[in-house]
């Protein structure tokens, strides 16, 4: 099958705004609690690779302080108009396609951004090329395949129909080139690009009202991409979405998996 064209959910759509900031709340304290890990500190040169929103940004800018560096880097960058200053720069860049935004690195970071690249592999070594001898990398990316089901206690017609229509998200994911599961192949993939002392781990939010926020967001964006192709209607999107609204569904995200190693 032919891929479709075009990132499935576009930053400059409406509702991009609103899953920046499920994803905030859902993921920035398990991020932020790898990077303390890997030692950051004042004076770090670091890189935000497809920084998408700006909660990243401007924490890296907080703990490296003026003496640092931190460039946020995306295809789209009209998000992260909020962490423009010092010493934030904001660049529009392709990781899997252009050459990285400089060299010696002591951290770089990507969330949920490889999955999505058509060229991971040039992706995974244009990072790997801009650290510095010792520099972090951290790659956290889902892994969709590994748990499917938004609701994982699957007891009623509510939940069946959640099921189904995530079901439809997939396959317009994978339409576009995604890979779904790509999260559990990181500390291989990190170890084969040479870092070493690699390790991993997982974070899986089954229930939360970022969870909910998050699914809600999704599906009003992607909503005529599912009618479009034929795998849901828009009275089963406005069902689904009535549930959703009544805050008593335990619905989950895709496991994120964090990986990181150092450079030899």
């Amino acid at each position: 099958m032919a891929r479709s064209d075009g990132y499935l959910l576009d930053n400059r759509q409406n509702e991009a705004g609103e899953r920046f900031d499920a994803f905030t709340a859902l993921f920035d304290p398990t991020t932020f609690r790898h990077i303390e890990g890997l030692g950051i500190g004042p004076g770090w040169r670091c890189w935000e690779v497809g920084a998408g929103g700006p909660s990243v940004a401007s924490w890296l800018a907080g703990k490296v302080g003026p003496a640092g560096r931190v460039v946020a880097t995306d295809i789209d960058t009209s998000r992260l108009t909020a962490a423009d200053r010092p010493p934030v720069e904001i660049r529009v860049h392709d990781v899997g396609a252009e050459e990285p935004p400089g060299e010696g690195f002591d951290l770089v970071h990507a969330r949920l951004v490889l999955v999505h690249v058509p060229d991971r592999e040039r992706a995974l070594r244009n990072m790997v090329k801009a650290l510095r001898p010792g520099g972090r990398l951290l790659i956290e990316d889902a892994d969709p395949a590994l748990q499917s089901l938004t609701c994982p206690d699957e007891y009623g017609p509510e939940q069946r129909l959640a099921n189904r229509l995530r079901q439809g998200f997939r396959k317009l994911l994978a339409d576009r080139g995604a890979d779904l599961s790509y999260g559990r192949r990181l500390p291989r993939l990190l170890r084969e690009a040479g870092l070493r002392g690699v390790e991993a781990d997982a974070y899986f939010p089954v229930a939360s009202p970022a969870c909910t926020a998050l699914e809600a967001a999704t599906v009003r964006q992607i909503r005529g991409r599912l009618v479009a192709a034929g795998l849901a209607t828009d009275a089963e999107i406005d069902e689904h979405l009535a549930n959703v609204e009544t805050g008593t569904m335990d619905l989950a995200t895709a496991p994120m998996i964090s990986a990181w190693g150092h450079k030899g």
